[in-house]
């Protein structure tokens, strides 16, 4: 889950996203046995099929209509909801996609995403930006702030090589060594699940931080880390790319809603953004938009207006 200040699990920016290169500094046994794709090689879900619902449609407050755009923003840094392509300058990712679909189905000429810093977003919106797509975890606080449309569930996830050489338990993890990525969610719950190991006795949890979520997959991979700790949709993501080296590994945990955000004071629009969710859920478009990024298990089926946190 995403912090609000920091951009995280940026694992695929510009052509590099997930390389499968080893650490320099290693040699012989230590280097994986495969590599992972770059994300240029994920086809999006092609959106031709997706059309204009008229009663969707008058539902879209006039100012957005005559636009003719549904303007999205997005911190395009988190894979694999929303990041660049090999170009370093296009949006893409499954948000991206279904900022795409729901212009579509509102009847406008596009869906435009444009990149953000991930705090500047929520207070653009209305102004800057119609929406925010953008991998929000919906949260009392921000519903304080903004009308939220929930569509998908995210929580935290293990991942680890083909196979589970290393025996890893999702369930008794003291004394492993799991790689995370810096600034997350999940490495502070890495650090809290290694202060408990201590405080019962046990061997604490070597909790390894990178940069990049792609460079503690390669640690997985070439066996030097026991497992990885991400969000359930980047370890679906990673596994989806790593061509069956890497697989995810124990119940998805401490899992939320996310939602795309629209101006406190534009419930038309909010209106028309959960119809247009609830409508691409019922249709199995929300899944299909999901599928090539290894996300399809996040997707909800009930598109809830500021569902109660």
């Amino acid at each position: 889950m995403r912090k609000a200040t920091i951009p995280v699990l940026a694992m695929a920016i510009g052509a590099i996203a997930l390389a499968g290169c080893a650490d320099p500094d290693q040699t012989g046994d230590d280097t994986p046995s495969g590599s992972l794709q770059s994300a240029v090689d994920v086809i999006p879900y092609g959106l031709s099929s997706v059309e204009k619902v008229d009663e969707i449609a008058a539902m879209v407050p006039e100012a957005v209509k005559k636009a003719g755009v549904l303007r999205n923003g997005a911190s395009t840094d988190y894979a694999p909801g929303e990041f660049r392509a090999a170009d370093g300058q296009t949006p893409v990712g499954y948000d991206v996609d279904l900022v795409n679909a729901i212009a579509k189905v509102m009847g406008l000429e596009k869906g435009e995403t444009t990149h953000a810093e991930f705090p500047t977003i929520i207070p653009a919106l209305g102004s800057k930006f119609d929406v925010g797509a953008s991998s929000f975890t919906i949260t009392p606080e921000r519903l304080r702030q903004v009308h939220m449309v929930s569509y998908v569930e995210v929580g935290s996830a293990y991942a680890v090589a083909k196979g589970n050489p290393k025996s890893f338990d999702a369930k008794n993890v003291c004394g492993k060594t799991i790689g995370v990525q810096n600034g997350t969610y999940q490495q502070d719950y890495a650090d809290k699940l290694s202060e408990e190991c201590v405080a019962a006795g046990k061997e604490k949890i070597r909790v390894m931080p990178h940069d990049l979520q792609s460079d503690v997959a390669t640690k997985v991979i070439g066996g030097q880390y026991d497992a990885t700790l991400a969000d359930s949709t980047v370890i679906g993501y990673a596994v989806k790319l790593s061509g069956g080296e890497l697989e995810q590994i124990g119940d998805v945990i401490e899992s939320a809603p996310q939602g795309i955000a629209v101006a406190k004071n534009d419930e038309q629009l909010a209106k028309a953004v959960q119809a247009a969710v609830q409508h691409l859920m019922d249709d199995g478009t929300l899944t299909r938009i999901l599928a090539p990024y290894g996300a399809e298990s996040a997707a909800l089926t009930k598109a809830e207006l500021d569902p109660a946190q």
